[in-house]
C-alpha cells in the first residue's frame, strides 16, 4: 500500500492505493491521526485502491468519527469492488461516497 498526501489550507486529500488490509491500516491510521489537525475537509482517495478489509474499513470509520466533529470527509474514486464492501456493510450509508 502506498499513501500520498496533499494538503491544501484546511482541505487534505490522502490517496491510497493497494490493499488497505490487516498489514496496512495501522499505517494509514497513523497517518490519518498524525495529519488531521486543523483539518476541516478530509478526501480520501480511492482510486487505485484494489481491497479493503474489516481493518481497513475500522480506519475509515474512526476518521469519519474524527471528520464529525471537524468538518466533513468524502469518499472518491471507488470501484465496483469497494463499493460492494461498502454496501454490504452498510458503509455506504455511513460515508460520503462520490
Amino acid at each position: 500500500m502506498n499513501i500520498t498526501k496533499k494538503a491544501e489550507d484546511k482541505k487534505l486529500t490522502i490517496g491510497v492505493d493497494g490493499r488497505l488490509d490487516t498489514m496496512t491500516a495501522p499505517e494509514l491510521d497513523e497517518e490519518l491521526k498524525a495529519s488531521l489537525g486543523g483539518v476541516e475537509e478530509l478526501v480520501m482517495d480511492f482510486s487505485d485502491l484494489e481491497y479493503i478489509s474489516s481493518a481497513g474499513l475500522r480506519v475509515l470509520l474512526s476518521a469519519q468519527k474524527t471528520m464529525n466533529t471537524q468538518g466533513e470527509m468524502t469518499v472518491t474514486g471507488v470501484n465496483d469492488v469497494i463499493m460492494e464492501i461498502f454496501e454490504v456493510t452498510g458503509f455506504s450509508d455511513i460515508l460520503t461516497i462520490k
